[in-house]
């Protein structure tokens, strides 16, 4: 890694890691008696072997300056791969968790096997372990690709990629110890968030660095969704996460908001979570990766830049559907709901562009199981958009709400759009990324394929299944007025379809696992010079200015 850092690069990654392992050890030194301090000792250990590392290679040659004529890859190529295993761990918990559902046994009665212990690692595992790290590497990867400019520099895509990856761990750990803010999304406590705003702002300046670099006169659309993604999600963060910690030696902090403020906080960030996060930063993804692995252009670019500002400005208003028939004043819930059914005008517009822009190429997605994770994914988000701003009206939610068919909702966008559309870019991206001429394995992308598909579809349709029943049991009464069935009725309702979701799950794990092992096996591969997408995928020679 350090020998593509020049000397002043090497000397600046010293001072970060050295900065981090006095930091470390200060937090455990300081939480010595909370778990605050177990932090603390996690920190000092990875930045002091990341420092003795770098030590290692602090006498490298310096880089050639021929490296300033190509892309620097180096961080998505191990973001792609850290992409993948925390998909593998994130999706492993999500089956755990679903398995516990129906048979709860299997906790052995140990506390960090829990349901309560596990099920944010495997939300925050998938959602900013896989998702996160997939949007980091594709970023950097499309960011260089429009601009026809390199990063730059070499040290601060590491930085930001590394921290990101130790704030995940921290995260995960917090979890299995019971450390958790209780927010959904939002559980890490007050020094992770803290140290992720720090990481967000290297990011946030990379991007805008590059941008200003660029030869490229033109910014593509793909790019003001990564944008519109790292700003918001920094702004939503940063807000929802304000809280007082007990002290600096402890680990647990307070929400500076309360009551009815702190709920509505909060669904402002989870709801814009799923927009900027889940969505604007996938449909950066999908308007650079499908139309190149279709070999065709953006049905209508217009399009594109109605469907971002549509999406920009209404997803910010919508959050408040989710706490519809709570002690929010009515006005605010009724605004929600009516942003979320305008919702659906930018949404199906990007659903529909992307769908159109295989007009031509259908038979390359009869062929291509690569491009068929990409159509697919834009199908489910046609119909998962469709599906929520369903759901965001007030009736239909009386229903819908604290039911199984929000979990179906969700996991229809989670598997069937965010992943699916992460895979089918990992595919295009990974022989080119690692100079080989294919990937390993057609067959195993064929596999993986129907794997996701099988798994999606019965884990859908068992939530939705559930849900409803669900709804229904719990507002049924009989000639008396009272309920026809208790809670515990509608548990043992559920049972059949909570075997299904596990097994769904399971499919779905199986599909990533497959996707793992594909990965390796083409990293394996003999590397040739170019590989065959890759040729001519070089930076623009600076253009000469008026003057000079």
């Amino acid at each position: 890694m350090l020998a593509d850092f020049t000397r002043g690069e090497r000397t600046g990654a010293l001072v970060i890691l050295g900065t981090m392992v006095v930091l470390g050890l200060a937090m455990a030194i300081a939480g010595r008696h909370d778990l605050l301090g177990i932090h603390g000792w996690i920190v000092f250990g990875i930045s002091l072997a990341l420092t003795f590392g770098a030590i290692r290679q602090l006498d490298l040659p310096e880089p050639s300056p021929e490296r300033l004529s190509e892309y620097y890859d180096a961080p998505t190529r191990a973001g792609l791969i850290l992409t993948l295993i925390w998909g593998v761990v994130g999706m492993g918990a999500g089956f755990w968790v679903a398995a516990l559902l129906a048979w709860p046994e299997m906790t052995f009665d140990v506390s960090w096997l829990s349901w309560g212990r596990l099920r944010p690692i495997h939300t925050s595992g998938v959602i900013f372990g896989f998702g996160g790290n997939a949007l980091i590497a594709t970023s950097l990867h499309v960011l260089q690709r429009t601009t026809r400019a390199r990063l730059p520099d070499a040290l601060s895509p590491w930085f930001v990629l590394i921290g990101y990856n130790l704030f995940c761990i921290i995260a995960a750990s917090g979890y299995l110890m019971g450390l958790t803010q209780s927010k959904e999304y939002a559980e890490p406590e007050w020094y992770a968030d803290i140290w992720l705003v720090v990481v967000w702002v290297v990011y946030f300046f990379i991007y805008m660095r590059t941008l200003a670099r660029r030869k490229e006169p033109h910014i593509y659309v793909a790019n003001w969704y990564y944008m519109a993604f790292i700003l918001v999600v920094a702004i939503l963060h940063i807000v929802n996460n304000l809280a007082v910690p007990v002290s600096f030696g402890s680990a647990k902090s307070y929400s500076l908001f309360a009551g009815v403020q702190d709920a509505m906080t909060q669904w402002w960030y989870g709801h814009n979570a799923v927009a900027f996060f889940l969505t604007a930063g996938f449909l950066g993804m999908m308007y650079y990766y499908l139309p190149k692995r279709a070999g065709r252009p953006i049905f209508s670019y217009r399009m594109s830049i109605i469907s971002f500002w549509g999406i920009t400005f209404m997803y910010m208003w919508a959050g408040s559907h989710h706490l519809h028939y709570t002690a929010l004043p009515h006005w605010v819930q009724t605004l929600g709901m009516a942003f979320s059914v305008v919702l659906l005008v930018p949404s199906w517009a990007s659903a529909g562009n992307a769908l159109l822009t295989l007009n031509g190429a259908w038979h390359k997605v009869r062929d291509d199981a690569v491009l068929r994770f990409m159509a697919l994914a834009a199908i489910f988000y046609g119909i998962t958009t469709f599906e929520g701003s369903f759901m965001a009206i007030r009736a239909v939610n009386s229903l819908s709400h604290y039911t199984d068919w929000t979990v179906g909702h969700v996991h229809a966008g989670a598997l069937g759009w965010v992943a699916m559309i992460t895979f089918g870019s990992l595919y295009s991206l990974v022989p080119s990324m690692f100079k080989r001429e294919r990937i390993y394995s057609q067959k195993l992308v064929e596999v993986h394929f129907w794997l996701a598909l099988s798994g999606t579809v019965i884990y859908v349709f068992a939530m939705w299944n559930s849900g409803v029943i669900q709804g229904l049991m719990w507002r049924t009464y009989d000639e008396t007025g009272t309920l026809s069935y208790s809670f515990i009725d509608s548990l043992v309702a559920m049972h059949p379809y909570y075997i299904a979701r596990a097994f769904g799950g399971l499919l779905f794990l199986l599909g990533a696992l497959t996707a793992l092992f594909n990965v390796i096996m083409t990293i394996r591969m003999p590397a040739v010079g170019t590989a065959p997408e890759a040729k001519g995928d070089l930076p623009a020679e600076p253009v000469m200015q008026a003057g000079e």
